[in-house]
């Protein structure tokens, strides 16, 4: 989920539950995930909505996360039965690890060239795990990092063929959030954010990857201390952020962070000019003082300007 890219946002309204919305200040996180930094009191759920809002406001939601939002309220509101027609139009979990191995180090756009290009020429799994190596680079050249993404695309078809019998994971929906991470671990070349992408984006769960773009702004805004690395502002995050709005949050933040040069210390350039001429609203974030937030003494050089 990486790049930077020109793109119009379609605007659309925060979902069902958040008109400059309230939040359950209440409503945990996900119950497995434990903070390695349990007193560290940021983000606040409140926080959380009105960040989310915020964004929403400014951004519109982003289109290029539309289809996997629309994905979530069908899987989420069980007002319906997911019928045949339905399973056709759904992205198998597999082509969705795949996007996503091919989307690293990339923008959207070269991603989504390298991926219909494999499937152009290589229509069906099986025939990806035949091919030679450097066919399977040509094929996705475009997205960057051929020989390492192309090597674990092979390595997950055949660890997947020997243990499961067929080129299929659609397994994983039936998985809870632990055992997705299990299983997906198994897999050499696929670490967390990408396990992290699937969950959200192709199994619709409840989790909140953190890429570069959503770190920075998170040290950027004091929601972790200073201390922190990717690692464990993922696992921090996970445990403070409701669950029903990390979805949003999470696309929200990534896309604000490509374009932001506040947030993400980017030089400022045309593709940033217009957030630079609005204002970013997160500086006020992370301007909130210590004393009212309770952060504790051995946290508090985590503060933004400090």
């Amino acid at each position: 989920m990486q790049g930077t890219r020109k793109r119009k946002q379609t605007h659309l309204q925060p979902s069902a539950k958040s008109p400059k919305s309230t939040v359950n200040s209440g409503c945990a996180a996900t119950a497995s995930v434990e903070s390695p930094f349990p007193d560290y009191p940021r983000p606040t759920p409140e926080e959380c909505c009105s960040v989310r809002d915020d964004l929403l406001s400014l951004h519109g939601f982003p289109e290029e996360f539309v289809k996997y939002r629309n994905q979530r309220s069908k899987t989420k509101s069980k007002s319906a039965d997911i019928g045949e027609d339905d399973d056709d139009e759904r992205e198998s979990v597999l082509d969705g690890l795949v996007k996503t191995i091919l989307s690293q180090n990339t923008t959207e756009l070269n991603s989504e060239r390298a991926f219909a290009s494999l499937k152009s020429a290589f229509p069906i799994w099986n025939d990806v795990l035949a091919a030679e190596s450097k066919c399977i680079e040509d094929a996705i050249r475009c997205g960057g990092l051929a020989p390492t993404k192309s090597s674990c695309i092979k390595n997950v078809l055949s660890s997947l063929l020997e243990r499961k019998g067929k080129l299929c994971m659609e397994y994983l929906r039936e998985s809870s959030i632990d055992e997705v991470k299990a299983e997906l671990s198994l897999f050499k070349g696929i670490g967390p954010k990408t396990v992290s992408c699937v969950l959200m984006f192709h199994l619709q769960h409840d989790d909140f990857p953190v890429d570069t773009h959503v770190f920075q702004i998170a040290k950027t805004m004091g929601w972790i201390p200073s201390s922190a690395n990717i690692k464990n502002t993922y696992l921090h995050l996970n445990s403070r952020i409701p669950d029903e709005l990390k979805f949003d949050l999470n696309c929200l933040l990534y896309t604000h962070g490509k374009i932001c040069k506040r947030c993400s210390n980017k030089k400022l350039g045309k593709k940033n000019k217009e957030i630079e001429d609005l204002g970013c609203p997160l500086l006020a974030y992370s301007k909130q003082i210590v004393v009212e937030n309770k952060i504790p003494k051995e946290y508090q050089m985590s503060k933004v300007g400090t």
